[in-house]
Protein backbone atom coordinates (compact mmCIF):
# COMPACT_ATOMS: atom_id res chain seq x y z
CA UNK A 1 0.00 0.00 0.00
CA UNK A 2 3.08 2.24 0.15
CA UNK A 3 2.15 3.76 3.52
CA UNK A 4 5.00 4.28 5.96
CA UNK A 5 5.14 2.06 9.03
CA UNK A 6 3.85 4.93 11.20
CA UNK A 7 0.98 5.73 8.81
CA UNK A 8 -0.06 2.10 8.62
CA UNK A 9 0.13 1.73 12.40
CA UNK A 10 -2.24 4.67 12.84
CA UNK A 11 -4.69 3.28 10.30
CA UNK A 12 -4.62 -0.14 11.93
CA UNK A 13 -5.82 1.49 15.15
CA UNK A 14 -8.92 2.68 13.26
CA UNK A 15 -10.23 -0.87 13.36
CA UNK A 16 -13.95 -0.11 13.06
CA UNK A 17 -15.86 2.22 10.75
CA UNK A 18 -17.03 4.29 13.72
CA UNK A 19 -13.38 4.75 14.80
CA UNK A 20 -12.54 6.06 11.33
CA UNK A 21 -15.46 8.49 11.59
CA UNK A 22 -14.39 9.63 15.04
CA UNK A 23 -10.84 10.25 13.76
CA UNK A 24 -12.21 12.37 10.90
CA UNK A 25 -14.48 14.28 13.29
CA UNK A 26 -12.00 14.95 16.09
CA UNK A 27 -8.47 14.68 14.70
CA UNK A 28 -8.89 16.10 11.18
CA UNK A 29 -9.86 19.76 10.80
CA UNK A 30 -12.41 20.75 8.16
CA UNK A 31 -10.73 22.10 5.02
CA UNK A 32 -12.36 25.38 3.92
CA UNK A 33 -9.81 25.65 1.08
CA UNK A 34 -8.65 29.20 1.94
CA UNK A 35 -5.82 29.03 -0.60
CA UNK A 36 -7.79 27.45 -3.43
CA UNK A 37 -9.25 24.01 -4.27
CA UNK A 38 -7.42 20.90 -3.09
CA UNK A 39 -8.02 17.16 -3.35
CA UNK A 40 -5.54 15.57 -0.96
CA UNK A 41 -4.63 11.90 -0.93
CA UNK A 42 -5.07 9.93 2.32
CA UNK A 43 -1.35 10.35 3.08
CA UNK A 44 -1.61 14.14 2.75
CA UNK A 45 -4.71 14.15 4.95
CA UNK A 46 -2.64 12.44 7.63
CA UNK A 47 0.26 14.84 7.14
CA UNK A 48 -1.82 18.04 7.11
CA UNK A 49 -4.60 16.89 9.49
CA UNK A 50 -7.02 18.65 7.13
CA UNK A 51 -9.83 17.40 4.86
CA UNK A 52 -13.06 18.39 3.15
CA UNK A 53 -15.69 15.85 2.09
CA UNK A 54 -13.83 14.36 -0.89
CA UNK A 55 -10.52 14.19 0.98
CA UNK A 56 -12.25 12.68 4.00
CA UNK A 57 -14.04 10.07 1.88
CA UNK A 58 -10.80 9.02 0.17
CA UNK A 59 -9.07 8.75 3.54
CA UNK A 60 -11.94 6.68 4.97
CA UNK A 61 -11.89 4.39 1.92
CA UNK A 62 -8.16 3.80 2.39
CA UNK A 63 -8.61 3.10 6.11
CA UNK A 64 -11.44 0.66 5.37
CA UNK A 65 -9.17 -1.07 2.87
CA UNK A 66 -6.49 -1.58 5.53
CA UNK A 67 -9.12 -3.59 7.43
CA UNK A 68 -10.23 -5.75 4.53
CA UNK A 69 -13.09 -3.70 3.06
CA UNK A 70 -13.02 -2.68 -0.60
CA UNK A 71 -12.40 1.10 -0.97
CA UNK A 72 -15.81 2.19 -2.25
CA UNK A 73 -17.06 5.73 -2.90
CA UNK A 74 -20.57 7.04 -3.65
CA UNK A 75 -21.13 10.52 -5.08
CA UNK A 76 -24.16 12.54 -3.94
CA UNK A 77 -25.19 15.17 -6.48
CA UNK A 78 -26.99 18.37 -5.50
CA UNK A 79 -28.54 21.49 -7.06
CA UNK A 80 -27.54 24.98 -5.89
CA UNK A 81 -25.13 23.24 -3.52
CA UNK A 82 -21.89 21.26 -3.36
CA UNK A 83 -21.78 17.55 -4.13
CA UNK A 84 -20.86 15.21 -1.26
CA UNK A 85 -18.82 11.99 -1.19
CA UNK A 86 -19.35 8.95 1.02
CA UNK A 87 -17.01 6.06 1.76
CA UNK A 88 -19.41 3.12 1.94
CA UNK A 89 -19.00 -0.32 3.50
CA UNK A 90 -21.04 -3.47 4.09
CA UNK A 91 -21.59 -5.44 7.27
CA UNK A 92 -24.04 -8.36 7.55
CA UNK A 93 -25.15 -7.63 3.98
CA UNK A 94 -26.19 -4.07 4.84
CA UNK A 95 -24.66 -0.73 3.84
CA UNK A 96 -23.21 2.01 6.02
CA UNK A 97 -21.17 5.14 5.31
CA UNK A 98 -18.36 7.33 6.62
CA UNK A 99 -18.10 10.99 5.60
CA UNK A 100 -16.41 14.29 6.43
CA UNK A 101 -18.76 17.27 6.38
CA UNK A 102 -19.22 20.75 7.76
CA UNK A 103 -22.88 19.79 8.36
CA UNK A 104 -23.61 17.53 11.33
CA UNK A 105 -26.21 15.40 9.53
CA UNK A 106 -24.07 14.43 6.54
CA UNK A 107 -21.57 12.18 8.31
CA UNK A 108 -21.74 8.60 9.64
CA UNK A 109 -24.46 6.06 8.88
CA UNK A 110 -24.75 2.74 10.67
CA UNK A 111 -24.74 -0.32 8.37
CA UNK A 112 -28.49 -0.94 8.52
CA UNK A 113 -29.49 -0.05 4.93
CA UNK A 114 -30.35 -2.85 2.50
CA UNK A 115 -29.43 -0.92 -0.65
CA UNK A 116 -27.30 2.05 -1.69
CA UNK A 117 -30.49 3.92 -2.53
CA UNK A 118 -31.84 3.40 1.00
CA UNK A 119 -28.53 4.64 2.40
CA UNK A 120 -28.52 7.73 0.16
CA UNK A 121 -32.12 8.63 1.01
CA UNK A 122 -31.18 8.76 4.70
CA UNK A 123 -29.22 11.91 3.82
CA UNK A 124 -32.09 13.70 2.06
CA UNK A 125 -33.58 15.58 5.03
CA UNK A 126 -30.11 16.69 6.20
CA UNK A 127 -28.76 17.83 2.82
CA UNK A 128 -29.45 21.53 2.43
CA UNK A 129 -27.85 24.83 1.41
CA UNK A 130 -27.56 28.04 3.42
CA UNK A 131 -30.96 29.19 2.10
CA UNK A 132 -32.53 26.15 3.75
CA UNK A 133 -33.39 24.37 0.50
CA UNK A 134 -33.17 20.57 0.46
CA UNK A 135 -30.77 20.04 -2.41
CA UNK A 136 -29.95 16.32 -2.87
CA UNK A 137 -31.02 15.17 -6.35
CA UNK A 138 -28.98 12.15 -7.50
CA UNK A 139 -26.32 9.61 -6.54
CA UNK A 140 -23.79 7.50 -8.41
CA UNK A 141 -25.66 4.35 -9.36
CA UNK A 142 -22.86 2.00 -8.37
CA UNK A 143 -20.16 2.52 -5.74
CA UNK A 144 -16.82 3.34 -7.35
CA UNK A 145 -14.06 0.94 -6.33
CA UNK A 146 -10.90 3.03 -5.98
CA UNK A 147 -8.64 0.06 -6.69
CA UNK A 148 -9.01 1.04 -10.35
CA UNK A 149 -6.80 4.04 -9.51
CA UNK A 150 -4.06 2.03 -7.78
CA UNK A 151 -1.73 2.66 -10.72
CA UNK A 152 -1.75 6.35 -9.77
CA UNK A 153 -0.98 5.55 -6.10
CA UNK A 154 -4.12 7.41 -4.99
CA UNK A 155 -3.59 6.52 -1.32
CA UNK A 156 -0.14 8.10 -1.05
CA UNK A 157 0.11 10.53 -4.00
CA UNK A 158 1.58 13.98 -3.47
CA UNK A 159 -0.46 15.36 -6.38
CA UNK A 160 -4.15 16.16 -5.97
CA UNK A 161 -6.64 13.42 -6.90
CA UNK A 162 -8.57 15.42 -9.49
CA UNK A 163 -8.68 12.42 -11.82
CA UNK A 164 -10.91 10.59 -9.36
CA UNK A 165 -13.19 13.60 -8.90
CA UNK A 166 -13.52 13.99 -12.68
CA UNK A 167 -14.33 10.30 -13.04
CA UNK A 168 -17.05 10.54 -10.39
CA UNK A 169 -18.68 13.39 -12.31
CA UNK A 170 -18.83 11.20 -15.43
CA UNK A 171 -20.24 7.95 -13.99
CA UNK A 172 -23.97 7.19 -14.30
CA UNK A 173 -26.18 8.72 -11.60
CA UNK A 174 -29.68 7.79 -10.45
CA UNK A 175 -32.29 10.39 -9.55
CA UNK A 176 -33.57 10.64 -6.00
CA UNK A 177 -36.91 11.98 -7.28
CA UNK A 178 -38.84 12.18 -10.52
CA UNK A 179 -38.64 15.42 -12.53
CA UNK A 180 -42.17 16.52 -11.49
CA UNK A 181 -41.21 15.96 -7.84
CA UNK A 182 -38.04 18.02 -8.28
CA UNK A 183 -40.04 21.10 -9.28
CA UNK A 184 -41.34 21.56 -5.75
CA UNK A 185 -39.11 23.75 -3.58
CA UNK A 186 -38.52 21.82 -0.37
CA UNK A 187 -37.42 23.84 2.67
CA UNK A 188 -35.85 22.79 5.94
CA UNK A 189 -37.54 22.78 9.31
CA UNK A 190 -35.87 25.57 11.31
CA UNK A 191 -34.85 23.29 14.20
CA UNK A 192 -33.31 20.67 11.92
CA UNK A 193 -31.53 23.44 9.99
CA UNK A 194 -29.98 24.77 13.20
CA UNK A 195 -29.10 21.29 14.42
CA UNK A 196 -27.22 20.60 11.20
CA UNK A 197 -25.10 23.70 11.75
CA UNK A 198 -23.79 22.41 15.09
CA UNK A 199 -20.00 22.61 15.11
CA UNK A 200 -19.81 24.21 11.68
CA UNK A 201 -16.45 25.76 10.72
CA UNK A 202 -17.10 29.27 9.39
Amino acid sequence: MNFTRAELALMKKLSRPEKIQSFLDHDIAYNKEPHGPTCRSPRRVLQDRLAHCAEGAFFAAAALRVHGHPPLIVDLEAVRDDDHLLAVFREHNHWGAIAKSNYAGLRFREPVYRTIRELVLSYFEHYYNLKGEKTLRAFSTRPLNLTRFDRTNWMTAEDDLWNICEHLCAVPHSRVMTLPMERKRRLMDKRLYEAGMTGMVK
